[in-house]
């Protein structure tokens, strides 16, 4: 492989510390394995594979009764800690699960619990009482005593919520992973981002879908806090990088308006770098100016965002864009099968000084691919991704093997901090408590969320 040297990786972003740069990056098929953790252990328990010094507790499981009488929902996934109030943390936590598994819902296996819910808190009561069975829960979680103080439904009526971002005004950003149209199962179009509040009591967030955000198959969201702008990707084999200007920063209920990320110089580019692609190769260090395209018709009846933007308006495509994350102005994402053999790419983004304003074009921002291990012993399939507080990449696989936590340093080099053991379901919903003591990661099937502490790495200078 080649290491080039570039600026380090560093930052802050929602935790105390991470990383402000990369000097290196991941090229090809070889890359330094470095011991920043000792080597997986075999757990005893067949769950989770940690290295020596660290420990995991299971808690809020698919299924167990929670503190406003409805059951935990099932295929749990994208997730972020917020800080609470007296040192408690405030979980909010997606669940991906449809109109198609009323068993993996929290009304119970025949919807015997959904006269506990208010009809008018829900998005979507579908037909018949069979309502949409995805949102979030939110879990009050004691890092302390590392205990679980309560958990709830907190979005009803959603469908398919992957994963989506924590907000600078401390909500969380939830995304639907479908475009369901309103027709024999859904009362309503779904496709859009949900806004839930951190609330440590029961409760359901008024369900609200950001229209001007667009409809399209979301997955993960980025809101840089300098000027408010959120970076939306989309997990389709063709997809666009979207940013919403709102009109009102900090309020998106007020509109705003949404753009497609172009490459100034190659329009139309596909960045996927699949050997039967046309165009140029991408190769890992090389940045690109950027431009901006205007999406309209964000409504999108027919699905057609990353169309009219890509060959309309010479928008770039990207392979299953998944997981974002915003660190000190910077834009980092995942494209989980990305790469000449679809192991996936990390992009970074780095903003012009005038983002989403007219100077922009005078001083336009840079796209720049960091990652394409093409070795799936490296990375495969990268997910969700945020930055530790010691300053080191955290990548979740989402692969059909045994998926792993992967440790990428600003050096360049690789670790695995965890690994499934129970069985080939992909590790979700990464994050940190405030206090940095705490990593909750879920097993998506059957659905449990845990706790990870121990002996962290020290915080790199």
């Amino acid at each position: 492989m080649v290491l080039n040297r570039r600026e380090c990786l560093r930052s802050a972003g929602l935790m105390a510390t991470g990383m402000l740069g990369l000097n290196r990056y991941l090229a090809a098929e070889e890359v330094q394995h470095l011991p920043r953790v000792a080597a997986l252990e075999p757990d005893p328990d067949g769950i989770l594979d940690l290295p020596r010094g660290l420990t995991y507790r299971i808690f809020s499981r698919t299924g167990q009764q929670m503190d406003d009488g409805l059951r935990v929902p099932g295929l749990h996934d994208g997730m972020a800690a917020l800080p609470g109030k007296n040192g408690l943390t405030v979980l909010v936590r997606n669940h991906e699960v449809d109109f198609e598994h009323p068993h993996l819902s929290a009304f119970g296996e025949r919807y015997e619990l959904l006269d506990r819910i208010d009809p008018q808190s829900m998005y979507d009561m579908g037909h018949g009482n069979r309502p949409a069975c995805g949102g979030t829960t939110t879990l009050l979680y004691d890092t302390k005593k590392q205990e679980l103080r309560n958990h709830f439904l907190s979005l009803g009526g959603t469908a398919s919520n992957c994963a989506g971002g924590p907000t600078p005004w401390g909500t969380w950003l939830s995304c639907e992973e479908t475009v369901e149209r309103a027709g024999p199962r859904a009362s309503r179009d779904h496709g859009y981002v949900f806004q839930v509040s951190k609330t440590p009591r029961p409760g359901l967030s008024q369900p609200v879908p950001y229209r001007a955000m667009g409809r399209f198959r979301h997955e993960a969201v980025a809101v840089d806090p300098q000027t408010g702008i959120v970076y939306q990707t989309e997990d389709v084999e063709d997809g666009l990088l979207y940013r919403f200007i709102p009109d009102t920063p900090g309020n998106l209920r007020l509109g705003g308006r949404l753009e497609a990320l172009c490459l100034r110089d190659h329009l139309g580019a596909c960045l996927r770098n699949w050997s039967d692609d046309r165009g140029p190769r991408v190769a890992v260090g090389q940045k690109y100016a950027t431009k901006w395209a205007a999406i309209e018709n964000v409504e999108s009846p027919e699905d057609d965002l990353r169309y009219q933007g890509h060959t309309g308006k010479g928008a770039a495509q990207f392979a299953r864009a998944e997981g974002i994350w915003c660190d000190r102005g910077m834009l980092y994402w995942a494209c989980t099968n990305g790469g000449e053999k679809q192991f996936g790419q990390i992009w970074r983004y780095r903003p012009s000084p005038a983002e989403g304003r007219t100077p922009e074009a005078q001083s336009p921002g840079e796209l720049e691919m960091l990652f394409e291990p093409n070795h799936n012993r490296i990375l495969q399939n990268a997910d969700n991704l945020i930055i530790a507080p010691w300053g080191d990449l955290i990548v979740c696989e989402d692969s059909e093997e045994r998926d792993h936590l992967v440790g990428i340093t600003p050096e360049g080099g690789f670790y695995r901090l965890a690994r499934n053991a129970l069985n080939h379901s992909e590790l979700t919903g990464s994050t940190f408590s405030a206090d940095g003591t705490t990593l909750f990661v879920n097993i998506q099937d059957p659905g449990m969320t845990l706790a990870i502490t121990g002996n962290w790495p020290t915080v790199q200078s």
